[in-house]
């Protein structure tokens, strides 16, 4: 039972490298009492944790995390630069900023972030550049003094080098923690000068301090693409008020407050226009290249940036809730949602580091004992097999690959909501689509006039003139084509409507009326072959209203929800991509079978929200399905999907069921979303290999004696930063590019539609 005393709070842990790193701040912590859940974040550099106050304080925490070399800040303070560690800085990478204006060098800055540092003016930095120069002038020392005075030049480059290594050691160990790689590297290097191996003690001692230094670039530069998430929304807006322009900070705009974008100028917020007309690149947040027109009533995301005039915005979403607030919240969020192939390794690592440790005893004692073998050159290769057998490599190995996957997914309007969601992803087989608002555009739309009196100008004006200040979906699409046209409605009075049959009104002493063939029928008026063009036109899924004066036809409107423009290239993606489609919808059999026919999909017609989820877990059984849906009505069915993704333009309930969510409402952004999740999958795979086979391959080299301790130290360090940088190649990959996923082998996959 949870008392008054137990709460859930979060820090920022600065100094995490590697896996390894955040394996030691968890096993600071959880061994506190009264503590609970958890969950340490690397990239996002965020200590999560449920404490009871009445056995362990927030301060001893923190005590806990520092004494194990790493610096602590609670969540909104500075950050904390580690002592004797190491934080890359902030503007070590610079990262490119796509806005112009004044507002562009605001973006560029963080008053959370540390001070900016250049490598070599960091612990670690200053560590690599003394140990070099101290192990350069040892090996100068050999070249002109007996060998006996040079030797102690290695002795001392071991031993200061070696010092801020064992004091981590010897922390790591009193907290319970013996198996590390600073413990493993101390007894190595040791070791060594004990053997009388000082070169190589001083030669493994540099690199070590070499590999530890690429590898916090690497992570750094991995953190960089969340950060520039952060750096899109400006620093400053130009708020409105009493009757004046100001600038004010945008994280405290408050809803309803009206600020100014200049062109040039990034969107400070989330808001809707009120005033003014300009394209605005919505590219940062959304990948979308092409400015999208934007005038009174339409919605602008916060960093996305006007190209052309003038806008006046009023405040939708406070900056806590924004567009990329809560893009960053989900990527930070969706690192402790873990792969299950990264949970394996992690088990997997706590037996491998014992293990290796035991092997590399019995490869010390057994061979001199059991063979009568040379302690020295025995021991010699255990300490070697010390340092290759530590699992840095492969323990980050799969949250690298996640988190440039989740990274990159975010720049491109791909939003998934953890490793276990990326992996789930690139297993799919089948995806389910709701119809309306998603292969659909969710509005009907006219597709047809069909003139009996007239042209379809002044049809269109009679029945525009009708439907003015309609509330009817129907009525507001005849509207919306007649303004489409430049077409004016006719004056109309008296406008009623006809409750289930549609509306009336009189127009130049005409009783004008607008409504469906069952009203068209009643008063006499489906004559001729006005009943058959009907007829065809709803068999082709679309709804059918027939124009009325003084009883007489003039003529029919067809509408229908159409599909998107890129619905039927989606449905092509996936099937290239060996997953099948199916169309899960409420709507009648007959609009169903129209739209799925035209897509090339199979279809469920007819289904309440209880029913997709019974039809998605009958799909479940059998297959990997992804749900694709937009409304509350799909929020379930979302749910029990393996996978389920939002349409960017959902309701909220939708997205925060979902487990992804395609931010631009391309239908083609599905097939994307899979291959990125493909391409990470393979990534993962890539790196285990290389973690593994490297490891192995050297683990031979060095009980056999061909390779020694400076190779061990390189096919360890060598193997994290080679993993590191292969999962930043992600960083780069383009997942709307529809080249196959490497390793990928279509599959031919059906699906049995019933109408």
């Amino acid at each position: 039972m949870v008392d008054a005393t137990t709460e859930q709070r979060e820090w920022r842990v600065t100094g995490m490298d590697c896996g390894s790193c955040a394996a030691k701040v968890r096993g600071a912590v959880e061994r506190l009492p009264g503590i609970a859940d958890v969950d340490v974040a690397l990239m996002a550099e965020r200590l999560r944790l449920t404490l009871d106050a009445a056995q362990t304080s927030p301060e001893a925490v923190e005590k806990a995390v520092r004494r194990v070399g790493f610096g602590i800040a609670p969540k909104g303070a500075a950050p904390e630069r580690p002592k004797g560690g190491f934080v890359l800085p902030e503007g070590a990478f610079p990262v490119a900023d796509a806005g112009a204006g004044d507002n562009a060098d605001n973006a560029s800055a963080s008053p959370d972030q540390p001070p900016v540092a250049r490598w070599y003016q960091t612990p670690k930095g200053r560590l690599v550049i003394g140990t070099g120069a101290l192990l350069a002038a040892a090996w100068g020392a050999r070249l002109v003094l007996p060998a006996e005075i040079a030797l102690w030049g290695f002795v001392l480059a071991t031993l200061i080098g070696l010092a801020p290594v064992a004091a981590r050691a010897v922390a790591m160990a009193r907290a319970g923690m013996p198996f590390t790689i600073e413990m493993l590297m101390t007894i190595a290097a040791g070791g060594a000068l004990v053997i009388g191996e000082a070169e190589e003690a001083a030669l493994v001692v540099f690199l070590f301090a070499v590999g530890e230094l690429l590898e916090g670039i690497s992570a750094g530069k991995a953190r960089d693409s969340i950060r520039a998430l952060s750096r899109l929304v400006p620093r400053t807006a130009q708020l409105e008020a009493d009757g004046r322009t100001r600038a004010v900070s945008a994280a405290k705009l408050a809803v309803g407050q009206v600020v100014q974008v200049r062109p040039g100028d990034r969107v400070p917020c989330d808001g809707e226009v009120i005033a003014g007309i300009s394209g605005v690149d919505e590219s940062p947040v959304t990948g979308e290249s092409v400015p999208i027109l934007k005038e009174s009533g339409a919605q602008v995301f916060a960093g996305s940036i006007n190209t052309e005039a003038l806008l006046r915005v009023r405040v939708t979403k406070a900056a806590e809730d924004n567009t990329i607030a809560r893009i960053v919240r989900l990527v930070e969020e969706a690192e402790s949602a873990r792969a299950p192939t990264e949970r394996f390794i992690d088990r997997f690592s706590r037996v491998y580091m014992p293990a290796v440790v035991g092997a590399a005893v019995l490869v010390a004692i057994v061979p001199p004992l059991a063979f009568g073998q040379a302690w020295g050159e025995w021991v010699y290769r255990a300490l070697a097999l010390l340092l290759i057998g530590c699992p840095c490599a492969l323990v980050i190995s799969v949250p690298a690959s996640i988190t440039s996957a989740l990274s990159t997914g975010a720049r491109n309007g791909l939003l998934m909501k953890g490793g276990a969601v990326v992996e789930a992803a690139a297993r799919t087989t089948h995806v389910a689509f709701d119809k309306t608002g998603t292969l659909t555009h969710g509005k009907p739309r006219v597709t047809d006039l069909s003139v009996l009196d007239g042209h379809e100008a002044d049809l269109l004006a009679l029945a525009a003139g009708v439907e003015s200040g309609a509330s009817h979906p129907l009525g507001q699409a005849i509207c919306a084509e007649a303004d489409r046209r430049g077409i004016n409605a006719a004056p109309a009075t008296g406008a009623r409507a006809l409750p289930g049959k549609g509306a009336e009104a009189l127009i130049d002493g005409a009783t004008v009326c607008v409504g469906s063939p069952r009203l068209a029928g009643e008063r006499g008026a489906l004559k001729d072959d006005l009943g058959d063009r009907t007829a065809a036109l709803e068999a082709e899924g679309k709804t059918v209203v027939i124009v009325l004066r003084d009883d007489v036809a003039q003529g029919l409107i067809a509408l229908r929800d159409e599909p998107r423009a890129d619905a039927a290239e989606a449905v092509a993606a996936l099937r290239s991509l060996g997953i099948s489609s199916i169309m899960l919808t409420g709507d009648n059999p007959r609009t169903a079978q129209a739209i799925a026919g035209g897509l090339g999909i199979g279809h469920r017609a007819g289904l309440l929200p209880e029913d997709k989820v019974a039809a998605i877990r009958d799909l479940t059984t059998d297959a990997r399905v992804m749900m694709i849906g937009d409304g509350i009505n799909d929020a379930p069915a979302l749910a029990a999907a393996h996978v389920g993704v939002a349409m960017g333009s959902g309701t909220d309930v939708a997205l925060e069921t979902a487990d992804a969510a395609i931010l631009r409402n391309r239908v083609t952004d599905v097939a994307a979303t899979i291959r990125l999740s493909r391409a990470a999958m393979a990534n993962i795979r890539q790196n285990i290999v290389i973690a593994l086979g490297l490891k192995a391959v050297f683990l031979v080299t060095t009980v056999f004696g061909i390779t020694g301790l400076w190779i061990a130290i390189l096919a360890d360090t060598g193997a994290t930063v080679l993993v590191t940088m292969n999962a930043l190649r992600l960083l780069f990959y383009r997942p709307s590019d529809s080249s196959p996923v490497q390793g990928h082998t279509p599959r031919t996959n059906s699906v049995t539609a019933t109408p």
